[in-house]
């Protein structure tokens, strides 16, 4: 099975292929009426990652005029998620929509078995003629809900608690950051990494040692909503990650969410039509693209800082690159060139943080 630091690297060096022009191969052959089905890794009602698929899929069963199945629970081994697709490809299915990186094997084998049924993965790392993989710039809006932590903090102390220090979840630390200094360059981040994606007892322990430290707003990317209940509990400011976390929490101001669907409908709608592109090196989606988005923004958001979020909001929409150049790390080291941005092979990799980022 890929383990997760193959994941990045495989697609750091995927990002590096793709931006080298590397073109999609022919298109799949159209598959008729559209019958997707859903293989989840976690509970359809975690609060997180697989929830937020689950809820677009019932969003396309609205919008397409379909029934779609779903499987929940169905861990990363091939013993587990060959049987549940199989049996919805047996039962009719000809798209399988998949939703964590330790499918990305597995799916790939099905794509060759069963050529003309389209397998969709997000957070995969395989893809083929009829298999793609996605995942969303989460930075852009991590850094959009930056900005509210900045425009809220008193302390100027912001916190984050985060699962591993990978690409995709450094990339999220730095972007915070940058955001909270877009309104307050005085703004410092300590953030904590728990060394799992979902774990309340260790995100609860992160989120009061920094809330001891003084932190006033606290951020996340792992896949529980721990830390913005602590929040509350402390009389704090919190942002979400995966999904609109202020359902569980007063003390949420701003999420990072998934919004699978605004990617998914035209996916599907093409597949149908046989319009379905190949991505060799898998699709890399932006908040226009419908990877993520930002729900925003709580009661204690001003009006002038919302707006002041929405009009970035607009500018990353239509094209700015929130690494763009010049930019440091924390040691002085230049990341990024004045006008230049930082490539997707290096945001894959990348294991630094910009300055004001502190602790591990």
């Amino acid at each position: 099975m890929t383990t997760f630091r193959t994941f990045f690297r495989l697609m750091a060096a995927s990002a590096i292929l793709a931006a080298q022009g590397v073109t999609a191969q022919a298109e799949f052959a159209a598959v008729g009426n559209p019958s997707p089905a859903v293989i989840l890794f976690g509970q359809s009602d975690d609060g997180g990652w697989s929830q937020s698929i689950d809820e677009a899929r019932g969003k396309l069963e609205e919008e397409l005029d379909l029934r779609i199945p779903m499987a929940e629970e169905v861990p990363e081994s091939a013993t587990a998620i060959r049987p549940a697709a199989e049996l919805f490809i047996e039962r009719g299915a000809n798209i399988i929509l998949g939703s964590a990186f330790g499918y990305s094997d597995t799916f790939k084998e099905l794509s060759e078995q069963y050529p003309d049924v389209v397998f969709i993965n997000p957070a995969g790392t395989t893809n083929g003629d009829n298999l793609k993989s996605v995942y969303g710039r989460t930075y852009e809006s991590q850094y959009l809900c930056g900005m509210v932590a900045g425009g809220l903090t008193e302390s100027n102390k912001l916190g984050f608690v985060a699962a591993n220090p990978f690409g995709l979840v450094n990339w999220t630390v730095n972007a915070y950051l940058m955001g909270a200094r877009q309104v307050n360059p005085d703004a410092e981040l300590t953030v904590v990494f728990t060394g799992a994606w979902a774990d309340p007892v260790k995100e609860r322990a992160a989120a009061e040692a920094l809330i001891e430290q003084g932190v006033d707003v606290i951020g996340q990317h792992d896949d529980t909503p721990t830390v913005q209940i602590v929040a509350a509990e402390k009389g704090i400011y919190g942002t979400g990650h995966h999904r609109d976390l202020s359902e569980f929490s007063e003390a949420t101001q701003c999420s990072s969410i998934w919004t699978w669907d605004k990617f998914l409908k035209p996916e599907i709608e093409k597949i149908a039509a046989g319009e379905f592109e190949p991505a060799p090196y898998g699709a890399f989606l932006s908040i226009a693209e419908g990877g993520t988005d930002i729900a925003c923004c709580g009661p204690a958001v001003s009006e002038e800082l919302e707006a002041q979020v929405m009009a970035e909001r607009d500018a990353i929409i239509n094209g700015k690159h929130v690494f763009a150049g010049p930019l440091s790390d924390r040691d002085g080291t230049e990341r990024v060139a004045e006008g230049e941005v930082l490539g997707d092979g290096d945001l894959w990799g990348m294991d630094w943080f910009v300055d004001g980022v502190s602790g591990q």
